[in-house]
């Protein structure tokens, strides 16, 4: 699966692109049908710690997936959003087998 990283607002390390492809490139054992995904890093100004945004577009036929999670640090916003879209396809699995 093609994956996106963007950073918006600062420039991300080389380590944090990766790291954000390899959780994402995992959704892929749960459905064989992911066309492709973009990862956006964003920092955004909040009273408390958890600045670090993230947000996650998965791409399958005839549906889009989304996630936007925030957290101290980007890994676990990244681990978070990865999580939710995880359940999200298996929801949708759940739904066509159902069919």
């Amino acid at each position: 699966m093609e994956v996106k990283v963007q950073a918006i607002g600062f420039k991300a390390d080389q380590k944090l692109k990766d790291f954000a492809a390899a959780k994402v490139n995992k959704l892929e054992t749960f459905s064989d049908s992911l066309i492709s995904s973009e990862v956006s890093f964003k920092l955004v100004n909040t009273a408390g710690d958890a600045n670090k945004e993230v947000d996650i577009h998965v791409a399958i036929p005839g549906n889009d997936l989304f996630a936007r999670k925030h957290a101290k640090s980007f890994e676990e916003a990244v681990d978070a959003a990865v999580e939710a879209l995880r359940g999200q396809i298996l929801k949708l699995k759940g739904k066509q087998e159902k069919k």
